[in-house]
């Protein structure tokens, strides 16, 4: 079992911020940032997430300043050397290009343990922040975005001083992708990710199982064995935790959702004591190679988690690739030569 762990904001509830020590409104900190990251990690959880949406995910008292998710990833990628991260970046509101750039560059700063949650955002007033008209098809994007990590073969860079080449210009390759709203034609400005490829998390409601590395899944279980057959090498299933903390997780539920509520994603919730929850991660069905946590609050929830589920697992170990602590291997570029 591979356990994943979202990270956003003071957790998943809209109302967690009220168990943080912020006040209303407050900016979220890099060293909060810094201290949910170094947390999990020291636990042994073996990927973070970052949630993101172009525009706050209220206007409420609830919502907060907040870097975007690539560059919260960015940020704590020096400072890890063990867990993986995986920013959610939106294919609609994120230029392709610019996109693949920017987990290449992940990849780099975190030594190959980069991951990307792909996010749909496509509502009107997400558009209306970057001057889109319509949103873009998430498997375009995905597509593209594997092309121009492929552009560059591993032995692109070849820094040969006595002819003062810095690369073989033979084995940099233009893309050419003409899509439906975008086109691209490559190279990537950035050398081959350490992983060959970032490694692709999707929603399983995109439809795009085949491009991804893991495909999340909600409630429904059956969709992960149509993921499986679909030829996605992994699944992770959703689960939306409220621990039993002082108080049973049903009551300090009612109170979060008292001053705001939480809306229903389709993920699957538990309510409880961390034991059931233990029961439950051991009883997911054969084709479940894994779950990604989201904690209610960060503040209260994570280091129970922390102390009493993710030791329970294997860890990942220092310096690996997230791929490899996923049992993923590393791709040759479609570009190589055979």
């Amino acid at each position: 079992m591979l356990i994943a762990v979202d990270l956003d904001g003071d957790g998943a509830h809209p109302a967690a911020w009220r168990h943080s020590g912020r006040r209303p409104g407050d900016v979220l900190t890099a060293a909060a940032l810094r201290e949910v990251v170094g947390a999990a990690e020291a636990a042994g959880f073996a990927l973070a997430t970052f949630a993101d949406s172009p525009l706050p995910p209220s206007r409420g008292l609830e919502a907060a300043g907040r870097l975007e998710a690539g560059t919260r990833a960015a940020h704590v990628a020096p400072l890890t050397d063990r867990i993986g991260l995986a920013p959610t970046l939106h294919v609609s509101t994120t230029e392709p290009f610019h996109l693949a750039t920017q987990l290449a560059s992940l990849d780099y700063a975190s030594n190959g343990r980069a991951g990307w949650v792909v996010g749909t955002a496509s509502d009107p007033d997400d558009l209306a922040t970057v001057g889109a008209d319509s949103p873009t098809d998430p498997a375009e994007v995905v597509e593209v975005a594997r092309r121009l990590w492929d552009s560059w073969e591993d032995d692109a860079v070849i820094k040969d001083v006595a002819t003062g080449r810095y690369l073989d210009a033979d084995r940099v390759h233009h893309v050419d992708y003409a899509g439906a709203s975008f086109s691209v034609t490559g190279p990537l400005i950035t050398p081959r990710p350490p992983q060959g490829q970032v490694v692709v998390l999707a929603p399983a409601e995109l439809d795009i199982d085949f491009q991804a590395d893991i495909v999340l899944v909600g409630r429904d279980f059956t969709r992960a064995v149509q993921a499986k057959e679909a030829g996605a090498p992994l699944v992770f299933a959703e689960i939306e935790v409220v621990l039993d903390a002082g108080a049973p997780g049903d009551e300090r539920l009612a109170e979060l959702d008292g001053a705001s509520p939480w809306p229903d994603s389709g993920r699957l919730r538990h309510t409880g004591s961390v034991a059931a929850l233990v029961d439950l991660l051991r009883s997911l069905p054969p084709a479940v190679d894994g779950v990604r946590l989201h904690p209610a609050t960060l503040a209260v929830d994570l280091p129970i988690l922390a102390r009493e589920v993710a030791g329970l697992f294997p860890p990942p170990q220092k310096g690996a690739t997230l791929r490899s602590t996923l049992g993923l291997p590393r791709p040759a570029s479609r570009f190589a030569r055979r």
